[in-house]
């Protein structure tokens, strides 16, 4: 009988070790969070979906540069592991990373309360707006407002907070979604779409590019904090990434990111533009 309860027993142990957290066997050994599966691995693999200037984007080599390429370059140099970039359509990051294709989103990702119910965000590490990108002949255009009327076209990059907030205000204008903006700003200029809805820091970048070919109204139609994005309820890893950003943003290294990729458009010369 004492040996039936003790075999009892110890089965009930194994059941509940196998049920208790979120942590999975690789190379038998337990893994409970990105940061710890990071760690083991030295490598941290990193989604981003280029064509978001100046976060995100191809050189003329095929390799990635922007202000969020650097930002996950410190993370890796911090971790002591490399990094790895994956990229993606921006719609299609978020299923990346739940499938365990990628270990975190670095790429422009705005912080959104429906996001949070699919993935867990960081702090803010940057402040971005909505702005519109117009032709340069454009001098009818004063607002959004004189975009909404029927026969009006407003272009939009797939998934993004921008796509979101078209689909809301645009109530007569139609809105044509494109895989990035790159693609949308060229359609405007091709004279498929009146106008496009993006994010100011890749219009700025796009309107230093094209000189008087375009124009951007001066009113931001809203603001919004990036961050950064990892599996849902991954606790440990969101603290670590928070402690990280606490140091790395407004340090010098943060600085000179920011001024290379803000401040001037010397770089734009490396941007593959295919």
């Amino acid at each position: 009988m004492k040996k039936l309860l003790f075999a009892m027993v110890a089965s009930l142990v194994l059941v509940l070790a196998a049920c208790g957290g979120n942590g999975s066997e690789e190379g038998g050994q337990t893994v409970n969070s990105t940061l710890q599966k990071i760690q083991k691995n030295k490598k941290l693999v990193v989604g981003t979906a280029p064509g978001y200037f100046p976060f995100e984007m191809k050189n003329t080599d095929g390799e990635f540069i922007g202000y969020d390429v650097d930002l996950a370059n410190a993370m890796g140099k911090w971790l002591g592991v490399d990094v790895e970039f994956k990229q993606f359509v921006f719609d299609g990051l978020t299923p990346a990373l739940q499938a365990g294709e990628v270990d975190m989103i670095i790429a422009g990702l705005t912080i959104r309360g429906d996001r949070a119910l699919a993935v867990s965000l960081s702090q803010p590490y940057y402040t971005a707006g909505q702005a519109i990108l117009l032709p340069g002949d454009d001098n009818a255009t004063k607002s959004w407002e004189d975009l909404d009327v029927k026969g009006k076209k407003v272009a939009v990059g797939v998934g993004t907070t921008g796509a979101i907030l078209a689909q809301d205000i645009f109530k007569n204008a139609e809105v044509m979604v494109f895989d990035d903006f790159p693609l949308a700003a060229t359609a405007m200029g091709q004279g498929q779409a009146d106008a496009v809805l993006y994010d100011e820091p890749a219009i700025a970048v796009w309107k230093a590019q094209q000189g008087d070919n375009v124009k951007v109204l001066p009113e931001l139609l809203s603001k919004e904090k990036l961050g950064i994005a990892v599996p849902k309820n991954d606790f440990e890893t969101i603290q670590w990434i928070n402690s990280f950003l606490d140091s790395y943003v407004d340090s010098p290294e943060e600085l000179t990111s920011r001024e290379k990729w803000f401040d001037n458009s010397d770089w734009l010369n490396e941007v593959d533009e295919e």
